[in-house]
């Protein structure tokens, strides 16, 4: 990692930035921030060097550190390793494999086999000391598009940037935690076939990543300008849960963690994949700040969110990602300045539609962030952006 700087004003001009995006105000330019898959940043370092950090070199406005979230704090598990295969097992009882071919990891199995199993699962207390102090392995942070272990302590990770960028924790709501230790078909059944067992699990569930967002604001003191609450509850064509039961289990949860945030003074980004927007306004009423990543594989398009959400809810994200892979620059150019369009007024912060995958060339990023910086500065110019997309 590249050396931690001293721009404090950077940092108080960031945080400026950021909050006038998610108040739906004009800052002096647009946001710009991302989440990076490991097969970019290898590309990257190749390009730039082995201490490339991608919120450095670009100046980015914001980074997310998440601390250790595992039901229980513990090393993973090698249960088995062929060829370019790794099974392990985590703090959340999963058995997951790791296959080279794979873009993510697949999860095999679950400690938790049936709803009897939901009483006796253990969590260790969300005020642990282990979660933010100790080095070592953990689910959320340690298994994506690579296996990464021996992860630095929460607070040292936090420390590095929290000089320079607006810092935001990070934690699950409550069915993103729940698959976590279940599997996404026994979660999606049991809360309809076994509400009571499923109902005193998701009330442990609920405490657990509270009581996880107060201490993350404490042990931060003041470094934390931010939380991103992470819960996949939609795919492409919508909900994975009617709206109905979702607001009755889960809502709950996301509001007490909102209302923590909110009378800390911190900001809410709430991360959200595939089309849930017949939930967006319960996120407007629990007070959430942000949306993202606004996925256009979900058939979203922030320029066209904006009428009727506008002034409301922010967008964060929602540049196709797809363009960025193509390398293709006049498709990315048509892209970034399209997506600026739902800038104007304020109310997005711009980003990917996701994350920026392996197949994105390091080239490709690095001309999506000169295209904000030199459109993106308000008051937006949109006669210009206008006659550059005829």
């Amino acid at each position: 990692m590249e050396g931690k700087g001293n721009n404090s004003m950077g940092k108080a001009e960031k945080l400026e930035r950021i909050k006038k995006a998610l108040a739906h105000e004009e800052g002096d330019r647009v946001p710009i921030s991302d989440f990076f898959w490991t097969g970019f940043m290898k590309r990257a370092r190749e390009l730039w060097g082995s201490d490339v950090d991608m919120h450095r070199k670009f100046d980015l406005d914001y980074i997310v550190v998440t601390p250790n979230m595992d039901p229980v704090i513990q090393d993973f598990e090698l249960l088995r390793e062929k060829g370019e295969s790794t099974w392990l097992k985590t703090g959340f009882g999963a058995t997951v494999l790791r296959k080279a071919d794979l873009p993510m990891p697949h999860f095999d199995e679950f400690s938790i086999k049936s709803p009897d199993d939901l009483a006796g699962f253990a969590i260790e207390p969300a005020g642990d000391d282990r979660r933010y102090e100790r080095r070592g392995d953990d689910q959320i942070n340690g298994l994506g598009d690579a296996i990464v272990r021996n992860i630095a302590p929460w607070t040292e990770r936090v420390g590095a940037y929290a000089d320079d960028f607006p810092v935001f924790g990070s934690v699950c709501e409550g069915y993103e935690y729940a698959w976590r230790c279940m599997g996404t078909e026994n979660a999606l059944m049991w809360m309809l076939l076994e509400p009571e067992k499923f109902g005193g699990f998701m009330e442990r569930v609920g405490d657990f990543l509270v009581d996880f967002t107060r201490e993350q604001i404490a042990r931060a003191a003041g470094r934390l300008s931010g939380m991103y609450i992470w819960g996949d509850v939609a795919y492409v064509n919508g909900m994975l849960i009617s709206p109905d039961i979702w607001r009755g289990i889960f809502k709950p949860i996301t509001k007490k963690i909102i209302d923590v945030c909110n009378d800390a003074g911190i900001l809410t980004i709430y991360h959200g994949c595939g089309n849930a927007t017949p939930i967006y306004n319960d996120f407007i009423e629990m007070g959430l700040g942000g949306y993202n990543p606004v996925e256009c594989k979900a058939h979203l398009d922030v320029v066209e969110l904006q009428p009727e959400y506008g002034g409301r809810l922010a967008f964060v994200g929602n540049v196709d990602v797809r363009e960025l892979e193509s390398g293709d620059r006049e498709r990315i150019k048509r892209e970034v300045l399209y997506k600026l369009g739902a800038a104007q007024g304020g109310g997005y912060i711009m980003q990917s539609d996701h994350s920026v995958s392996s197949e994105v060339a390091p080239e490709s990023y690095a001309y999506m962030v000169e295209l904000v910086r030199e459109y993106g500065r308000y008051p937006l110019d949109m006669e210009r952006l206008r006659s550059e997309l005829r």
